[in-house]
């Protein structure tokens, strides 16, 4: 009698997975730190993909699931008192704060660079780097909220978006 209720209850429930997934559609970052990659998907597809840096060992990019909390255009680098538009700030152009750590997206990000030939190592205090022109073109795309993955997994940007919810099968 109980597996009926269940079965019953199961199948009236309110969560059940009737239609798309009503994440498709959202826009979706995810990093894999494997191969130093970035995907921007929007509206159910893979815009685009850019080439990243990646936290040096010690420093290590977290990983996970996180949320963008924090968005600043020429962003202040507090941890060498370095004005944001500087050509020493190693923050570049843009700032999208993540909220690893419980950090609140003030301490790991996805920034630009005023090295852009940094781009595609393990160099970083733990963030995510891009070109500034790339970030930029993220920056303008994403709202706060977005969900960004971190990742070392080996699938494709495709495979991870479908079992993340941000694309269709």
């Amino acid at each position: 009698m109980f597996s009926i209720f269940l079965a019953v209850l199961y199948v009236i429930s309110p969560i059940w997975p009737l239609g798309e997934n009503p994440l498709v559609g959202d826009p979706y970052i995810i990093v894999k730190t494997t191969s130093h990659e970035l995907a921007f998907i929007d509206d159910g597809e893979v815009k685009q993909q850019f080439e990243v840096a990646i936290g040096k060992n010690g420093e290590d990019t977290p990983q996970g699931e996180f949320t963008a909390s924090v968005k600043a255009k020429n962003p202040y680098y507090r941890k060498m008192d370095i004005p944001g538009g500087d050509e020493k700030n190693p923050l570049g152009s843009r700032w999208i704060g993540f909220d690893a750590k419980e950090t609140d997206g003030r301490v790991y990000g996805i920034h630009g660079t005023n090295r852009p030939s940094s781009i595609g190592h393990n160099v970083t205090n733990g963030c995510i780097r891009l070109k500034n022109a790339d970030v930029e073109i993220l920056f303008e795309e994403i709202p706060l909220g977005t969900r960004i993955l971190v990742t070392s997994s080996e699938k494709s940007m495709e495979e991870l978006g479908i079992e993340n919810g941000a694309l269709s099968r």
